[in-house]
C-alpha cells in the first residue's frame, strides 16, 4: 500500500476533480464512491475498481483490487465528498451509459429532467429493489455518477443499468415498449387500473412535471390517487409507488 501525505499528489488532485466535475468524470471514465459499506458492495458485485484510498487502520474488505493508497485523516478530509469522512474512498470505471439497440425486459423507468441527485439515487435503489429492468435518464437529469447520487443508490449503481439518451422515442419503438407518463391528461387512468406489466413509465420533476415532449409521446397517462388538498408527491416517492404497481 502506497502512503501519500501531500494534498497536491496527482491521485489526490484526480479525486477532487472526480468529485466536483461531471465533465471530468465522463472524460476520465471513472467515478467516486465513499465509505466501507459502498466499497463492500462494489467488491461483491465486481465493480472494476481502479483505486482505493483509506486512512490508517481502516480495514479493507476481502477482494479489493486496484491501486491501494493510505492517507492521513486531514488529507482524507480534503478529498471526501461528505462533511464527515468515513475513512475510505474508491474509484471505479464508469459503465457504458449508451443504451443498447433494444432494451431487454418489461419494466423500465424514465426519469425526465430530475435535478436532485439524492432523488435519482433513491429511485435507482428502489428500482433495483422492486425488480425494474433499468432506468433511462432524459432531459438533463442529475448525473447518475455524482458522489451524492452514488451514495444514495446504496450499491444499486453496481447492479442495475442506467442509460442516457436523446432518442427515447426510437429506443422504445425498437424495444416494443409503450410509454406511459405519470401526469394528468384527458385520458388519465388511476394507477390502480392501469396495465403496467410491460411498459416504460416517465416520472417528471416536482417543479415541471413530465415534459411536453414526453407527454406527446405517451400512449397513456397515469395518476396516483391522493387527497384533493395534496397537489403532488416527491418524485422519488411517486416513482416508488409506480414501481410497486409495476412489480405487482
Amino acid at each position: 500500500m502506497e502512503r501519500i501525505t501531500s494534498r497536491k499528489n496527482a491521485i489526490i488532485t484526480h479525486i477532487r476533480k472526480l468529485s466536483a466535475s461531471r465533465a471530468y468524470r465522463r472524460e476520465s471514465g471513472e467515478f467516486l464512491g465513499d465509505g466501507i459499506k459502498l466499497l463492500e458492495e462494489a467488491v461483491q458485485w465486481r465493480a472494476p475498481l481502479t483505486a482505493v484510498v483509506v486512512t490508517p487502520g481502516m480495514p479493507l474488505p476481502d477482494g479489493v483490487s486496484g491501486k491501494l493508497v493510505e492517507v492521513p485523516e486531514d488529507v482524507m478530509a480534503s478529498i471526501s465528498p461528505t462533511r464527515s469522512p468515513q475513512g475510505a474512498l474508491f474509484l471505479t470505471q464508469m459503465p457504458d451509459i449508451t443504451p443498447p439497440e433494444r432494451l431487454a425486459g418489461d419494466r423500465w423507468l424514465i426519469l425526465d429532467g430530475l435535478q436532485d441527485p439524492g432523488n435519482v439515487g433513491t429511485i435507482w435503489r428502489t428500482a433495483d429493489a422492486l425488480g425494474a429492468d433499468g432506468l433511462i435518464l432524459v432531459n438533463h437529469c442529475a448525473d447518475p455518477f455524482s458522489p451524492k447520487t452514488v451514495r444514495a443508490t446504496m450499491g444499486a449503481c453496481f447492479r442495475l443499468p442506467v442509460y442516457e439518451t436523446e432518442d427515447l422515442s426510437g429506443l422504445l419503438a425498437r424495444s416494443g415498449l409503450p410509454l406511459y407518463a405519470a401526469a394528468l391528461r384527458e385520458d388519465t387512468k388511476t394507477i390502480k387500473t392501469a396495465q403496467l406489466t410491460r411498459c416504460a413509465v416517465a416520472i417528471g420533476s416536482e417543479g415541471r412535471g413530465v415534459s411536453p415532449e414526453l407527454l406527446k409521446m405517451s400512449e397513456q397517462t397515469i395518476q396516483i390517487p391522493m387527497r384533493e388538498r395534496c397537489e403532488s408527491l416527491n418524485a422519488a416517492v411517486a416513482a416508488a409507488i409506480v414501481l410497486w404497481e409495476m412489480s405487482r
